[in-house]
């Protein structure tokens, strides 16, 4: 075991209380009063419109677009700061080397929210909603990329994509449907079962998905000047979707570390 096992025990521990305190906060959400006015205005074609965005989106950037995200980022040396961050962990054995991890995952997650805040905002104020579907979801997978490296997995191949939307899709769920989900990924990380699905049966969840959480903000987007509240959603619902995926790769960082 690469920790004592009194010690991984305390920090699973940690980690299962994060996991239930975000989805307690799930399954407590209600829509606002002013979302519940907001969606007596929305045209009825919005919600197949930006279902139709978000699938085109993700299937453009798993086909051709994951080598420009990675322009964005050094791939490479964020996998060195791994390395280092687990041979001071193997060493050291305390907890300021295993949160080293979450740290480094951290970072990045905060620059990606800036960017997206940004880019959400400028493109709210000049009423454009819709169209900022496939920058949205470059950052988000940006940002969930560069999570992975800094738990020490991968993303390219179809299985980590699988994770990846499946993740995406589980941080928006409510209820019971949501703690389903959450039980399938852990299980998926644990036992490695589950996840079956093929991965564009999985875009097509994860868009429809994301299209539900984001069709009142993205139309208020569309509108020029007002649209600057719907343009910093894409920051609110990134940070939401960051929180639970550095859950689920911290889940599988420790997994790793119970089995050396």
């Amino acid at each position: 075991m690469f920790f004592s096992k009194d010690y991984w025990k305390k920090e699973w521990a940690a980690l299962e209380k994060k996991e239930q305190r975000y989805l307690d906060r799930q399954r407590e959400e209600k829509p606002s009063a002013i979302i519940q006015k907001i969606s007596e205005r929305v045209p009825e074609k919005l919600e197949d419109t930006l279902k139709s965005a978000f699938r085109k989106a993700f299937e453009v950037v798993f086909e051709k677009g994951t080598y420009l995200i990675e322009r964005s980022y050094d791939k490479e040396k964020q996998a060195q700061i791994f390395q280092i961050n687990e041979y001071a962990a193997g060493i050291r054995k305390d907890k300021k080397s295993i949160r080293a991890f979450s740290k480094q995952a951290g970072n990045g997650r905060t620059k990606n929210l800036l960017l997206s805040g940004v880019e959400g905002a400028g493109l709210g104020i000049l009423g454009i909603g819709i169209p900022d579907i496939p920058v949205f979801t470059a950052v988000l997978l940006k940002s969930v990329y560069e999570i992975a490296l800094s738990y020490g997995c991968s993303y390219e191949t179809e299985e980590e994509q699988r994770f990846i939307l499946k993740v995406i899709e589980t941080a928006l769920l409510h209820g019971e449907t949501l703690e389903w989900a959450n039980q399938e990924l852990n299980e998926w990380i644990e036992y490695g079962t589950g996840l079956e699905i093929e991965r564009k049966e999985q875009i097509v969840k994860t868009a429809d998905v994301l299209a539900e959480a984001l069709l009142y903000m993205k139309f208020v987007q569309g509108i020029p000047i007002v649209g600057l509240a719907g343009g910093l959603a894409d920051a609110v619902y990134l940070k939401k979707i960051t929180d639970y995926a550095d859950l689920k790769y911290k889940r599988r960082c420790y997994m790793e570390f119970r089995d050396k």
